[in-house]
Order: structure tokens, then C-alpha cells, then sequence
């Protein structure tokens, strides 16, 4: 089993989320997060004056998959998440040692 972590631009969620709902991974969960990544934030102009925002807005998807159908998974979320632009995201890839369904005690895959 993997954890997929993908952090994606917050207007390209819904996106994302329909199409993997549409190949047959609705759960998921979901975390409104701030970062930025090498491009150190965006500046904007508002009224004639020069903001600076340093941490920009972005959406937290975090999905446990047997290890098949991780890269169904990745090629969902890449071809929904992705505008060629900086700030588009990053996807991580965590090995999963166990998962237990707590309303049936199942292990493992079953539990998934």
C-alpha cells in the first residue's frame, strides 16, 4: 500500500477530485494548507501599492492505494492539477505499512 500526498492549486481542486471519484477513488482526505515552493510566494498590486504574499493557499489530497493502481492515481491528478505553470504543486509517494477499518477491524488492503 501507498499514501499519495498531492498538494494542488486550490482552483483546481474540484477538478481533481471529480475525476478521481470518477475512476473509482471518492475518499479521500482533504486539508486546506499554506506553503510555497521555490518560486518564494507571488507579488501582487492592489491600489498602487506592491504586496508581497509569501505563503500561498493550496489543497492537501492525501489517498491510501495498493500499490497497482499508484500510478492510475498520479496520472489522474497530474492531467487535472497541471496549467504548465509554477505553483502548480507537488505529488509524494509514502509507503504504508498497515491500515485497520476501525467499525470492522479488517487489516491491510480490505481495509482500504
Amino acid at each position: 500500500m501507498k499514501k499519495v500526498t498531492a498538494i494542488i492549486r486550490e482552483d483546481r481542486f474540484s477538478m481533481v477530485k471529480d475525476a478521481l471519484s470518477d475512476i473509482g477513488y471518492p475518499g479521500m482526505t482533504v486539508t486546506e494548507v499554506k506553503g510555497h515552493g521555490n518560486q518564494k510566494g507571488i507579488t501582487e498590486q492592489w491600489r498602487g501599492r506592491t504586496y508581497r504574499t509569501d505563503l500561498l493557499k493550496k489543497m492537501q489530497i492525501e489517498i491510501v492505494v495498493s500499490d497497482k493502481d499508484v500510478e492510475k492515481i498520479l496520472q489522474c491528478i497530474v492531467k487535472e492539477s497541471q496549467t504548465g505553470s509554477i505553483g502548480d504543486g507537488k505529488i509524494f509517494i509514502s509507503p504504508i505499512e498497515n491500515a485497520i477499518r476501525i467499525r470492522t477491524g479488517e487489516k491491510g488492503e480490505a481495509a482500504i
